[in-house]
């Protein structure tokens, strides 16, 4: 199993930040070879492990492994969604304990990332005032976050993981879908 550590110099390094919203089908398969039995390991019981979540840097290590890992880990399939409560709750906890703020702000927003993806409106409001409160200027943190709670506050959920999701979409999503879906500007 890999160490907070190692999740934290790989997700944080000059080569892989390139690829965090624009991967590949190569950058997925490193992830999983990498990663992968890591983030299983993870997501199983007992939850947390007694090593992570007990300090910043582990905790936002934790959150990788369970909300940004599992979309690269499983692309297109419903399990890329399968650990979101999870990584909430420690995106959750870390921000009780004021964690959030002990690391740099480029990792900081990770830390909101769960409350970003989340299919829920009180995540997507939290996540709006955190990026908003949290960061000297917002920018395009809270822009995303922004456009984010509009969608789920539009139509309750994601749109785009219908299908991965097995939803059926109703005519306004297939219409947003259409032109273009979210967008942050």
């Amino acid at each position: 199993m890999k160490t907070a550590a190692d999740i934290l110099e790989f997700w944080f390094s000059d080569r892989v930040k390139a690829r965090w919203f624009n991967s590949t089908a190569e950058f997925d398969a490193e992830i999983i070879t990498q990663f992968g039995d890591t983030s299983e390991m993870l997501a199983t019981a007992p939850f947390p492990h007694s090593t992570w979540g007990t300090d910043p840097d582990s905790a936002l290590a934790l959150i990788i492994a369970l909300d940004q890992f599992p979309r690269n880990m499983f692309r297109g399939a419903a399990e890329a969604f399968q650990w979101d409560a999870l990584s909430l709750g420690v995106a959750a906890s870390m921000i009780d304990d004021g964690w959030d703020m002990e690391i740099p702000a480029a990792r900081r927003a990770f830390v909101y990332m769960p409350f970003m993806h989340a299919e829920d409106l009180a995540a997507q409001n939290r996540c709006v005032e955190l990026s908003g409160s949290r960061f000297e200027d917002g920018g395009s943190t809270l822009r995303h976050a922004k456009a984010h709670r509009d969608v789920i506050e539009q139509f309750g959920r994601f749109p785009h993981r219908n299908a991965t999701l097995g939803r059926e979409s109703t005519r306004e999503e297939r219409e947003f879908l259409k032109r273009g879906g979210y967008d942050p500007s």
